[in-house]
């Protein structure tokens, strides 16, 4: 399944990139399955996207959990936690 990943934020500037399209491999259909995946591609991936880090997701521009499904073409967006005042 093939995805849009945006990042946003500090998240956009550690990993050097705005967006990518993803190509999914088949058994990931979860945000945290995808974030885990891009982990995976270690090195500065690893680090921002570790589980340890409070990183925020959308899903088509709605926040969700981890646990949030995922289906071919959706766009996933990632980005620090933002707090508003």
């Amino acid at each position: 399944m093939k995805v849009t990943v945006r990042f946003f934020a500090s998240v956009k500037e550690q990993l050097g990139r705005e967006l990518e399209e993803i190509e999914v491999p088949a058994g990931i259909s979860t945000v945290g399955g995808l974030r885990a995946h891009l982990r995976a591609r270690g090195g500065r991936w690893a680090e921002v996207l570790a589980e340890t880090r409070r990183v925020t997701a959308a899903v088509n521009q709605d926040m969700v959990k981890p646990g949030a499904a995922i289906k071919p073409g959706d766009e996933v967006a990632f980005f620090p936690p933002v707090t508003g005042g």
